[in-house]
């Protein structure tokens, strides 16, 4: 009895820490453009419009905004990250094609992981403008202002 006690708790305990450390495997995956070195080769200035960079590459991953769709995106990003850990860039591709006026291809830019920018927060809170409110101010504030004017006045469905 005692034997298939212990043979039980050796089993269950592997299960364990089987199940425990299958949370720090690696995870690789792939967002964006699939990109293919051949056919981003073959889109040249000067002879490529957007219809045929469309009939090569597909549609972009974003146009540009502030340019009114002068520029399209193609943006792919593959990364790793262990357990449940935040995802590191490991490769960036973003090629950008710039059309003239007449739709013409203008120049294609091709960048990497030198765009990348790390952002770090500043601390556990966002600092924001105005009066620092303690726990019982912010819990007690409103008590007496519900249902009454501000100071500026009522509203169009409440003038008094």
């Amino acid at each position: 009895m005692p034997r298939t006690l212990l043979r039980s708790a050796a089993i269950a305990g592997t299960i364990a820490i089987l199940g425990l450390t299958a949370g720090c495997s690696r995870t690789r995956d792939h967002k964006g453009y699939v990109v293919d070195s051949t056919l981003i080769n073959t889109v040249e200035p000067g002879i490529d419009n957007r219809e045929s960079v469309a009939k090569t590459l597909g549609r972009p991953s974003f146009a540009g905004q502030f340019d009114k769709d002068a520029t399209w995106y193609y943006v792919a990003r593959d990364t790793r990250q262990i357990g449940f850990r935040t995802p590191k860039p490991v490769g960036q591709t973003v090629l950008a094609v710039h059309f003239d006026a007449k739709g013409n291809v203008s120049s294609v830019e091709r960048s990497g992981l030198e765009k990348i920018a790390d952002i770090s927060p500043y601390g556990d809170k966002t600092p924001t403008l105005g009066s620092k409110r303690g726990f019982f101010r912010e819990l007690f504030g409103n008590i007496g202002r519900v249902g009454s004017v501000g100071q500026a006045g009522g509203t169009a469905d409440n003038p008094n």
